[in-house]
């Protein structure tokens, strides 16, 4: 009978744990954040492979700027899921920066933009993201700015490449009369050869 009893307690105590278990939240439901991430993965590979950047990069730049909010702004005045200041949005054609795809689309225009000009280093693409490419220019480098090194530390904590793939890199290069022409056009000498047959 003590046994009976004993397997009905153990019985119990299994059955309330797997019930518990069964009603408890899952530890693998998505958070708002995954659900943000998955709402803009198609925009952001849209825009990643038309302007050559990788999506994992622009994923990683909206969750240090913005955690995947199109209504965050910042202290500064940046603004939407990539935080482009005023200035930017008008030179890439954004005309409403809480809009999702306009703000891609420009924040993702500004890092090739960023990618061509520093040659894909992650370190100081991302630098001129958040600092200006003034502090790049003034320090001949990564500004020793906390924010701007705790950034670089944040989004390169999911996006770790040191060189950025896709970009595509800006060279110089002399053509025969001496003069200097920067490009990212890697066929550039066959284009100009065709030109002049």
């Amino acid at each position: 009978m003590l046994m009976i009893l004993r397997l009905r307690a153990f019985s119990w105590i299994v059955g309330a744990g797997l019930l518990t278990l069964f009603l408890s939240p899952s530890p693998l439901k998505a958070t708002p954040k995954d659900e943000m991430k998955q709402r803009y993965d198609p925009i952001i590979k849209i825009y990643g492979r038309k302007y050559n950047v990788p999506a994992d990069l622009i994923h990683s730049v909206i969750a240090a700027e913005s955690g995947y909010s199109s209504s965050a702004v910042s202290p500064k005045g940046a603004a939407g899921l990539m935080q482009l200041m005023p200035e930017t949005a008008t030179q890439y054609g954004v005309q409403d920066r809480f809009d999702a795809e306009q703000n891609i689309r420009g924040g993702v225009q500004y890092l090739r933009d960023l990618c061509r000009l520093y040659r894909n280093r992650t370190n100081l693409v991302l630098a001129a993201y958040n600092a200006g490419q003034e502090a790049l220019k003034k320090y001949k480098g990564v500004p020793p700015y906390p924010e701007t090194r705790e950034y670089i530390r944040r989004v390169m904590a999911s996006y770790s490449e040191p060189w950025i793939k896709g970009g595509t890199p800006v060279r110089k290069i002399t053509a025969p009369d001496g003069k200097a022409i920067f490009t990212n056009d890697p066929y550039y000498h066959l284009n100009t050869r065709k030109d002049n047959q």
